[in-house]
């Protein structure tokens, strides 16, 4: 996928766990795992805010786009 999640580098930075993390949020720890690990298909506004706001970044710190390769599309 051409948009790769950093929340794992936000995290090391604040020295947050996950569930910390998902706790003050509002989301489960499953949930918050989809979205780090890149499986998420979309996220909503409202947790890309509330993300942003506890770990204290922008949504390009969490978010970023890397080309696709022509060999793996």
């Amino acid at each position: 996928m051409p948009i790769a999640v950093d929340i794992d580098v936000m995290l090391a930075r604040r020295k947050m766990s996950v569930g910390e993390l998902a706790d003050r949020v509002g989301i489960t720890p499953a949930n918050l795992a989809v979205l780090k690990n890149g499986r998420a298909k979309a996220v909503r506004f409202t947790t890309l805010a509330a993300l942003c706001e506890v770990l204290k970044c922008q949504p390009r710190d969490l978010l970023r786009w890397e080309a696709e390769d022509a060999a793996g599309g």
